[in-house]
């Protein structure tokens, strides 16, 4: 790897490049960053972590092996008009934008490019990030080994299908606010039944990380797990029923797949406006 450029300087192009520089991915002086005109931000990520950075788009991209775009999705359209003359067909685009399709990408490159578009999570800050990928036909496989190694080192990597990246959207891209929204739930039950806040967040956290380690290391499906833990006539019991009174259930299915339909139409949305000029 010779050279990578990260167009965008936000918490997402952070959390790869910490990534990459703590895995050794590629050495810190060959790491470039632009972002539109935040130059402080610039000088913060340049001082923290040794990256190169620049405004000029023939420094920037000269000899990229991969470009990274990790900005708005509303951006997009006046991104690739700056850059696409300066991409080559042997450069890798990299893509973070939630609904932007590869199709789109490849009209407003107007050129054969390989693409990878890639869905993280804000998670990707500590590293833990569950990151789908989807790739063109364009993509070598020593390219798709490449990103996909890039990826990981920011968290766990899949391959899928492109139709399937709003699906990912709904249930792991937006995934994190769930549990965060069922933490605030049991942070106040916690305060309700007389529980000290700090000791209740400790209690929380462990169960959690708890949870998540059974699910991981256990070959039982997670409804076996529940039933294993619910016993009759026992307090888990008691528990469950309220949650299923109040389809708690049948309120989380129907989040994922309104998250789902939203990143379906928002996609769309933005397809039609980007492509609109072209």
């Amino acid at each position: 790897m010779r050279k990578i450029t990260i167009i965008g300087a936000g918490s997402m192009s952070e959390a790869l490049i910490s990534g990459m520089i703590a895995n050794q991915f590629i050495e810190t002086k060959s790491l470039w960053v632009t972002n539109r005109s935040n130059r402080s931000r610039l000088a913060t990520l340049q001082q923290k972590y040794q990256v190169s950075t620049s405004y000029d788009i023939e420094e920037l991209l000269n000899g990229a092996d991969m470009v990274i775009l990790a900005i708005k999705p509303k951006d997009a359209g006046a991104a690739m008009e700056n850059i696409k003359s300066h991409l080559s067909k042997k450069t890798l685009l990299v893509s973070v934008l939630a609904g932007i399709s590869i199709q789109t990408l490849e009209e407003l490159s107007n050129s054969h490019l390989a693409i990878v578009r890639a869905m993280p999570n804000t998670s990707a800050t500590i590293g833990k990030s569950a990151t789908a990928l989807a790739n063109n036909n364009n993509s070598t496989k020593e390219q798709i080994e490449l990103v996909d190694k890039m990826f990981k080192t920011i968290g766990l990597t899949r391959f899928i299908e492109e139709e399937h990246l709003d699906a990912v959207t709904g249930l792991s891209g937006s995934g994190p606010a769930y549990f965060y929204y069922l933490v605030e739930a049991m942070e106040k039950s916690a305060i309700e039944i007389g529980l000290d806040p700090k000791l209740a967040k400790e209690l929380i956290i462990q169960t959690l990380l708890g949870t998540a380690e059974m699910l991981n290391v256990s070959q039982k499906p997670s409804h076996q797990l529940r039933r294993e833990v619910t016993s009759p006539g026992g307090t888990t019991e008691a528990g469950i029923r309220i949650l299923e009174q109040h389809q708690v259930q049948e309120a989380f299915i129907q989040c994922i797949i309104q998250a789902t339909n939203q990143s379906k139409k928002l996609g769309s949305a933005l397809k039609n406006k980007l492509t609109s000029t072209l």
